[in-house]
């Protein structure tokens, strides 16, 4: 699913049309205000031999898993983000140990994208959201 799919999801309800805004929208705007911060965070945890592998969770919830690094209370946005890495997907469950070459597959590079998982009531799904200039 690109990010556009998920920005332009509607809510399924009833049949009854809902003017809702997807969740999405206040997440895009939350990921371009974090974007410096979370490349910052993406280099580093290359840098430092952490992972080759940095993924961001972003949620409005609580998370257990990765570290929170933008607290949407402090800064007083919508959505927290969390930094995490393919190693402890894997080491978790969220992804699978037989789809982990998958999922490198289609992973973007890290200097130009940041891997988000997504968690919304409906679920969660990975995006790769553009840094500024791309």
């Amino acid at each position: 699913m690109d990010r556009e799919e998920l920005l332009n999801a509607t809510p399924e309800d009833s049949g009854e049309p809902k003017k809702q805004k997807s969740p999405l929208v206040s997440l895009e705007k939350d990921l371009e205000f974090y974007a410096d911060a979370i490349k910052e965070v993406a280099i580093e945890i290359m840098v430092e031999g952490i992972s080759a592998y940095p993924i961001f969770i972003a949620h409005q919830h609580e998370v257990k898993l990765g570290e929170i690094i933008l607290n949407k209370e402090d800064l007083n946005t919508e959505w927290t983000i969390q930094a995490s890495t393919l190693e402890e997907f894997v080491e978790k469950g969220i992804i699978n140990k037989e789809k982990k070459e998958q999922f490198l597959k289609v992973y973007k590079k890290p200097e130009n994208f940041m891997c988000v998982f997504v968690i919304v009531p409906e679920g969660a799904n990975f995006i790769y959201y553009p840094y500024k200039g791309r």
